[in-house]
């Protein structure tokens, strides 16, 4: 059996192991200790590779993974309060935001569990050519091997699931490093796979230092597959260094969001209120600038302004906090940094810029430069730029003025505005009267340009973790 919650061993080829060296976990909102982790290291990270390949030569068939993952799918709906508290303590994440979170993880199980269930090659039309006359030829789907998963603090559960059941549907198993901010939900997560039938080897969970546990994962040739959300700097960098294996990254964004003159300037003013500061901001796809078409601009802002004035900010435990705490001390001083910068600039702070206690108000900026950190660098935290504009051709050309390209959106009651910007935006994803902070599990969900190179969501990560192999029977 695993250790308590408030003292974590990690899981390596069907155990739970315990190194001598502890990880303390704080709460970003008191500091107090949550619990402590067993800290592993390159050692343990070789044994856990070790497990996954013996692993890969005794496959579970299709329908015994779709098993387990609908075993899991279950036991988080069983277990959902327990799993959202353990969210919210680890990461500072507001109860309500927690539980949303611990259901879609359930619903992202469920969904990689289907596609488990039909993973399947295609047919090929070989007498298109007179080469493949009197031919036949179809396509195999096989698992791309051991799969390196690193995730981040933001969504410890969720952005966890969407590594390791897919991987599980596709047949491969993994060697999961958590945050070591929030490693607690991965290692309820693993404990629950566990209880659900996943046999010893289809998943370790080591944490500790990324130099150790992430040299070993790029540098095993064992391991196929690294797939890695977190930071631009590190995602690139790791793919760098692994160009023979599949790398899949899932990056940052500076997320803008466009308000037509013809839109329903007060939905778009709540819907964008709530999804520029939900978990303070620290969200891939946290909406961050928002370009008005300036003959709505001053309705637009006192709305906005009005909703975020209702933001209850404080203790994340609180079933009323809408903003709890960044991360850590560190992500504060940043965040304040770049306000100051902003400041210095010329910029005004229409509402927040300071501290309540130790966090961030949620935070309201106009007069912002294009080429301030607040508007071209990925805030991750309570900043939210408005900026007016004249033309549609502005709001689209200043929103694609980013080295980013994960999620945009457009608020607009004319189709074929809306359709023009879905053409135009130059991300993975454009949404339409909808905040671009929004995610479904079942969607494809990834960026282009420095955001990253893959699609997320149990149908699209199967893809890429599996293998095309072409069979041709002559008749």
């Amino acid at each position: 059996m695993a250790a308590t919650a408030a003292e974590r061993h990690l899981l390596v080829g069907g155990n739970w192991v315990a190194t001598g060296d502890w990880i303390e976990v704080r709460s970003p909102y008191s500091g107090d200790v949550v619990g402590r982790v067993a800290k592993g290291g390159a050692g343990e990270t070789r044994r856990a590779i070790d497990a996954a390949q013996r692993a890969l030569e005794v496959p579970l068939p299709a329908h015994k993974r779709a098993e387990i993952l609908v075993r899991v799918a279950g036991q988080l709906g069983r277990r959902h309060e327990e799993v959202a508290r353990v969210i919210s303590d680890e990461a500072g994440k507001p109860i309500k935001a927690a539980r949303i979170e611990a259901r879609r993880a359930m619903s992202t199980y469920t969904l990689a569990a289907v596609e488990a269930r039909k993973l399947a090659g295609e047919m090929v039309p070989m007498d298109a050519t007179q080469a493949g006359e009197g031919k036949l030829a179809f396509t195999l789907r096989r698992p791309v091997g051991v799969v390196g998963a690193i995730t981040p603090f933001n969504f410890p559960l969720n952005l966890v699931a969407h590594k390791l059941a897919p991987a599980l549907a596709a047949g491969c198993p993994v060697v999961l490093k958590p945050a070591v901010q929030t490693p607690f939900s991965a290692l309820l997560l693993a404990e629950i796979e566990l209880e659900a039938g996943l046999p010893a080897g289809w998943l370790s969970v080591v944490v500790g230092p990324s130099s150790e546990i992430g040299d070993v994962l790029v540098e095993d040739e064992r391991v196929q597959a690294l797939t890695f959300t977190g930071s631009e700097r590190v995602g690139w960098a790791l793919r760098e260094r692994a160009p023979r294996k599949r790398v899949l990254l899932e990056l940052g964004n500076s997320t803008p969001a466009i308000v037509d003159g013809h839109a329903d300037v007060e939905a778009a003013a709540a819907k964008l209120a709530a999804n520029a500061f939900s978990f303070a901001g620290q969200s891939c796809i946290s909406v961050q600038r928002i370009y008005v078409e300036r003959r709505v601009y001053n309705g637009f802002l006192d709305s906005f302004l009005g909703h975020v004035g209702e933001l209850v900010v404080g203790d994340p435990a609180d079933e009323q906090t809408d903003v709890g705490p960044v991360i850590d001390e560190t992500a504060r001083k940043r965040i304040l940094a770049w306000l100051e910068q902003a400041r210095q600039a010329g910029a005004r702070i229409l509402v927040g810029g300071d501290l309540d206690g130790e966090l961030i108000r949620p935070t309201v900026v106009v007069d912002a430069g294009p080429e301030l950190r607040v508007n071209c660098e990925e805030v991750f935290g309570p900043v939210c730029t408005v900026t007016p504009v004249d033309t549609l051709d502005e709001a689209i050309a200043l929103a694609n003025g980013t080295r980013y390209g994960l999620q945009a959106g457009i608020f607009t009651n004319h189709l074929d505005v809306a359709m023009r910007a879905a053409r135009e935006l130059d991300f993975g994803g454009v949404t339409v009267n909808e905040a671009p902070t929004f995610r479904a599990d079942q969607m494809p969900y990834g960026g282009v340009k420095a955001s990253g190179n893959t699609r997320e969501g149990p149908a699209y990560a199967i893809r890429e973790l599996t293998e095309e192999r072409i069979v041709v029977l002559q008749l």
